[in-house]
């Protein structure tokens, strides 16, 4: 005891500098510990997060399993409905090609018949030919004279026109040069034709030497002007005016019958020729969108607590025990029908 109160003053002295030490370096040790206390903290939030993502990612993934194996199936489905209408559909064209064919040549073609049937077209053909033929050169005649009709009219005509050019003994004709050893073929038209004899003046005509005839009619005189009749009549201007007056229809009889209906009509077509917009104006509103939760609280069992990791372990009796998740896919019952069975409209 003596001796610990002889050291006293150096146990105070040392306790002090111990103090004035850890109170020198207690800013330091602060922030180391909240650096620490940081890192730590993130550490845990970061675990956090990368397990929510990893649990939605799963989600996600059976879910779209899921939907991925359904509409799969439902491809199936239909892809073997179709091949199986398809094979239907051949089968049915085949069995009509061969019945048709079986048919055909059964009762309706016949070897010899048709044989026979063309041996007759073949005669009848060469018939209508040679037939066809000799119409076509008895038309070719007939034009050939009717050719030669005209020309010996004209060539008459004009011989009789200009028969005064025929040659006399006296004077010799421009058809007849005496420079020439024989006459020109149309002299001897001139000589076989005869003019036509002179047009006797009918009675009751005049002359008029511009006129190409001489057969004009003698104007008779007009016929007296007789006196106005006798008696209160109208004038007969005015009695043919009123018998041959226009029609004069009503309002009534002038306007459609349906012309309100008409122009009603008109008028919805013209409204919808011009407007700009087919649907009701409806003023612009602002729409309300549901709040939508987060991830971590949308459980049934309450939201977790911020930073757990192992969220089974925080509430175990708000948790039903069901059975595990069925690792292994059921066996898809439309293989194997494929290709073994065919059945109307059913897989």
């Amino acid at each position: 005891m003596v001796k610990l109160s002889a050291q006293m003053d150096d146990v105070i002295d040392e306790v002090y500098k111990k103090i004035n030490e850890a109170e020198s370096h207690r800013q330091e040790e602060f922030l180391a510990a909240v650096r620490v206390q940081a890192w730590f903290r993130a550490s845990r939030v970061r675990r956090y997060l990368e397990h929510l993502d990893k649990s939605a990612v799963k989600i996600q993934n059976v879910w779209r399993g899921f939907n991925g194996r359904n509409h799969f199936r439902n491809i199936l489905k239909e892809k073997v409905y179709d091949m199986k209408l398809q094979y239907y559909n051949n089968v049915a064209v085949q069995i009509q090609k061969l019945w048709r064919g079986y048919y055909t040549r059964k009762y309706v073609f016949n070897y010899y018949s048709r044989k026979k049937y063309l041996e007759g077209l073949m005669v009848k053909n060469e018939i209508v030919r040679n037939e066809l033929a000799e119409y076509a050169e008895q038309k070719e005649e007939e034009q050939v004279w009717k050719a030669e009709e005209i020309a010996r009219r004209r060539l008459e005509a004009y011989a009789k026109k200009h028969h005064h050019l025929v040659s006399t003994e006296v004077i010799p004709g421009i058809y007849n040069s005496p420079f020439n050893p024989y006459p020109d073929e149309m002299e001897f038209h001139l000589r076989l034709t005869k003019p036509d004899p002179p047009k006797k003046k009918k009675q009751g005509t005049r002359f008029d030497p511009a006129w190409k005839s001489y057969d004009l009619p003698v104007t008779e005189p007009l016929p007296p002007i007789s006196a106005k009749p006798q008696g209160p009549f109208r004038d007969p201007r005015i009695v043919q005016k009123q018998r041959y007056k226009p029609f004069q229809p009503s309002l009534r009889v002038q306007t459609n019958f349906v012309s309100l209906e008409e122009a009603r009509e008109k008028m919805k077509q013209k409204e919808w020729v011009t407007r700009l917009n087919d649907d009701v104006f409806q003023p612009f509103t602002r729409k309300s969108y549901p709040y939508e939760s987060t991830l971590h609280g949308t459980s049934q069992f309450g939201s977790l607590l911020y930073g757990t990791k192992y969220f089974r372990i925080e509430q175990p009796d708000q948790f039903v025990v069901t059975k595990n998740f069925q690792t292994v896919v059921p066996p898809i019952p439309v293989f194997d029908k494929l290709n073994d069975t065919y059945s109307q409209g059913q897989v």
